[in-house]
């Protein structure tokens, strides 16, 4: 069973319940203090999509997901369109069989936020600068790779403050399997800084050295052999020889496939 829901303050202003496939049209315009929601009886793979100007995804959902509408600063990560309009349409869809073994990146996820405990992916960050959302873990894993500036949508990106102990983690939700890892780091040249390497710590406790470039576009990919492994962690981000203090991370992608 799938139910979707728009609550306000104090009260539910829509719902509808489904089983394997489920649409909804909300034919208001969002107000702040409104949450997008969503409830999953059955943990599983799922399509998900929550705003006609965002990716759809496919994602391991458990239990109950809430999205807070963002407005102010919190939407300057997201497409000026996005949660804008008087007519939202939701659809989610139970994956079939066939596609769980479908080849992608598994890091995706436009829905992930700080208090996404549902859909997974999941992110989060030992440091994120100031706290603003244009710099938030989330935007490392949101499949938008535009990298030659930094801010406001489409240049958002993991903002690490300056701070060389800074780490990022995805959290799969489930065992997946993965054959490369793939960066594009910010490239606001000469702006930002670039970093020369990175390790990748996955959750079986093995470590790999990511290798980088001062370049716009995709660094070198990681390729691994990880079976079943449910998370992994980027740290040690070493950063080159550059007057720029400002080295950041637009997009992380974990290539590969469900756990047979």
């Amino acid at each position: 069973m799938i139910t979707i829901r728009i609550t306000g303050k104090e009260a539910t202003l829509f719902e509808k319940t489904g089983e394997d496939e489920l649409y909804g049209v909300y034919k208001e315009e969002y107000k702040e203090g409104e949450s997008i929601e969503v409830e999953f009886s059955n943990e599983g793979l799922y399509w998900i999509s929550l705003d006609t100007s965002l990716y759809p995804a496919l994602l391991w959902c458990k239990g109950e997901y809430k999205l807070p509408i963002p407005f102010g600063d919190a939407k300057l990560p997201y497409p000026p369109q996005s949660f804008s309009g008087s007519i939202h349409l939701i659809q989610i869809r139970k994956a079939k069989d066939e596609e769980r073994l479908n080849y992608r990146n598994l890091a995706l996820n436009p829905f992930d936020w700080h208090g996404n405990n549902a859909l997974y992916p999941h992110s989060w960050a030992n440091v994120e600068t100031r706290g603003e959302s244009v710099f938030a873990s989330r935007n490392a894993i949101d499949g938008f790779i535009a990298s030659d500036m930094h801010g406001v949508f489409p240049w958002s990106s993991w903002g690490i403050n300056r701070n060389p102990d800074a780490e990022i983690t995805i959290d799969f939700g489930r065992p997946v399997d993965i054959d490369k890892v793939v960066f594009y780091n910010r490239a606001d040249f000469p702006h930002d800084a670039w970093w020369t390497e990175a390790t990748v710590k996955f959750s079986d406790g093995e470590e790999r050295i990511a290798g980088f470039e001062k370049k716009d576009g995709a660094q070198p990919a990681l390729c691994v052999n990880k079976k079943g492994i449910t998370s992994l962690t980027v740290s040690k981000l070493i950063k080159a020889d550059d007057p720029s203090p400002f080295p950041a991370l637009v997009q992380l992608e974990a290539w590969g496939k469900e756990s047979e």
